[in-house]
This record gives C-alpha cells, structure tokens and sequence, in this order.
C-alpha cells in the first residue's frame, strides 16, 4: 500500500514537542497539573514510559465516572496522546490509543460548543466552516484533539487516508494560531512547520512557510524549547540542504541547558536526536 512521505515520520522530536508543550497547556485540574508536572520535568524517559500506564488508567477511570468533565477528558486527551506518541513501541497499541485520546478529544471539543460535533468526519469545506464558528474558549480542547489526531495519523503506518487528513489538521493548527497565537508556546506553530516542510516547492511543499513557523515557535518559547531546533534543522534545513543552518542549530542545541522547568524531558529527547542528526550530518549533505 502507498505510505506517506518519510518526512513525516522523522518528525517524531516535532510530535513530542507538541506533546510536551500539550502537556503543559492541558493543567485543567489538580491531578492533571501535577501529573503533567512531573512528567515534563523527568531527565529519563525510561521512567515515564514504565510509570505513565498506571496514572493512564486512573485518568480513564475518572473519565468514566464523568464523562461530561471537559478538564479532565482534556487531560486524558493529552496523556494518552503523549503516551502513545513518545513511549509506544507497538504501532498496533499506539494506534489505539490515540484513536481513544481522539475521541476523548472530540468529546471535549463537543461539550464546549455544539459546532464541533463530529468536525473530523465532515468534508473539507464544511470542516473549515466549522472551525470558524470555534472560539479562544475551545483552543484547549482544540489542542488537544490536534495533538491526537496527529499521533493517531502517524501511528497508522502512513496510508493515504491519513496522508488525506493532513490538510484538516494544518487546518486545526492555524485556527488555533488566529483565536491564541501564544498557546502551547509555540507548539502549534512547531507541527506547522514541520507540515509544511514535508515536501520541496517542487512537489507542492512551502519550506519558507514552515522555516517562518519554526522561527516562531523558537521565539516563542524563548529558545528554551529544543525540539524546535532539532525540528527546523530536520525538517527544513534538510530539505533545502543548507548544512551551515543544520549543523548551527543542532550544536546550539548539544549546548543548551536541557533541565528548564516544564520541558526537561522534552529536552533530553531533543538533545538525544540531535547527536544522531549530527553524526549523520556529513553523510547526508
């Protein structure tokens, strides 16, 4: 079966920068506050994939209980998505749970305004008309549904008809951009760059829109957040082949400080991927 372009799926540090900065946006009550607190300020990723399992069954379980609370389907939107995004190594058990990370997503975005019932299941035109009718009051749980649905499509092995859902997810990510610029310091901005960098100009790509995206995120996390460095040398430096770009970013990253409040995981994934851009570097240009 055709697969979607690779580029999508050397996006992974993108996707977790999403989902960290997910993590840090979500916080809609205590125990999702502290929970996502200390999974974004963990130095070793080994320990959040063993111990995440058991906070993922207890958030469900107070989902069950309630399924109307928006803050807690919200939170349980984002870890699941995280979970499967970052720590699944099973494709099979990532698509599903992602596929219940949507749908609490969607739930949530239902609750919060009638508009949005069902949105992913409607045509491109309709689609876009209803993201219209959202407002800043739903980009959290907007967010939230992005961040699951990018991890389910990239979950599902790259056929077509994920390869078909792209545009309504750029779709989401740029309405989230116009209702709260600065939401998720720049996360969705970071997956837009990365979206528009998965193709040259020459097959129906926007490199420089996305290099404008990752300039964005970089500045609107003030530097602190380096996955979207290792994200722009990646995904645009790469695709245009300019090394002198590629190789500046990914050592600015090796020479940061990785243990910043709320993005030290984050951090340490971003430092790990770019040795390994680094040491390929040479090979690829």
């Amino acid at each position: 079966m055709p697969t979607m372009p690779k580029r999508l799926y050397s996006a992974h540090l993108a996707l977790a920068g999403l989902i960290v900065l997910a993590l840090a946006a979500c916080a809609p009550t205590n125990i999702g506050d502290n929970l996502s607190r200390a999974i974004m300020n963990q130095d070793d990723p080994e320990t959040v994939r063993e111990g995440a399992p058991s906070y993922l069954l207890l958030v469900d379980s107070l989902i069950e209980s309630d399924p109307t609370d928006i803050p807690m389907l919200i939170t349980g939107t984002t870890l699941n998505a995280a979970y499967a995004g970052l720590l699944v190594q099973s494709p099979k058990r990532a698509v599903l749970m992602a596929t219940k990370a949507q749908g609490y997503g969607q739930r949530a975005l239902c609750l919060g305004n009638k508009q949005a019932c069902d949105i992913a299941e409607l045509p491109y035109d309709r689609f876009t008309t209803a993201l219209e009718d959202l407002r800043k009051r739903d980009v959290p749980a907007l967010h939230a549904f992005a961040l699951a649905w990018l991890v389910r499509v990239q979950a599902g092995g790259g056929n077509w008809c994920g390869l078909a859902e792209l545009p309504k997810i750029e779709a989401v990510l740029e309405r989230i951009v116009t209702l709260d610029q600065h939401f998720g310091n720049g996360s969705p901005q970071l997956y837009l760059g990365v979206l528009n960098s998965l193709r040259p100009v020459s097959l129906g790509g926007n490199p420089e829109k996305g290099r404008c995206y990752f300039e964005q995120a970089i500045l609107l996390s003030k530097g602190k957040n380096l996955a979207a460095k290792v994200a722009y040398a990646r995904s645009y430096a790469r695709l245009v082949y300019d090394r002198d770009l590629h190789d500046r970013l990914l050592n600015e990253v090796l020479e940061a400080q990785p243990r910043i409040q709320g993005l030290t995981l984050l951090n340490v994934l971003a430092q790990r991927e770019a040795r390994i851009l680094l040491e390929t570097s040479a090979d690829y240009f």
